[in-house]
């Protein structure tokens, strides 16, 4: 079987390729796109704080809260991000509706 380990390195081609074809599209909010990016932020720093928590305290880095607290804040500014990005998306798309059915 594989390990959980692998299977996280693994993920990171497909989720790579995803950030390719998004980047060039031209429908893709670019505040979205950067939260897709900095999705892949937290991924950088969690795999080190991991590693330190591992190597310093001899635990998970979820039992260690200061640093797993510190590597959440990533992937929490990277979905406020998403949001913000696709809401900013709807409501233009919901202005230019409103725009186009008055004519």
């Amino acid at each position: 079987m594989i390990s959980k380990e692998t299977l996280f390195a693994l993920s990171l081609f497909p989720y790579l390729g995803f950030l390719w074809f998004i980047s060039r599209s031209p429908q893709m909010p670019r505040l979205a796109l950067y939260g897709f990016y900095g999705t892949l932020v937290f991924v950088g720093v969690t795999i080190p704080a991991g590693i330190y928590a591992k190597v310093a305290y001899g635990e998970a880095l979820a039992n260690i809260d200061w640093l797993h607290g510190g590597a959440e804040v990533f992937l929490t500014l990277s979905n406020i991000l998403l949001v913000l990005g696709f809401r900013q998306a709807v409501k233009n798309l919901g202005s230019r509706e409103q725009g186009t059915g008055d004519r």
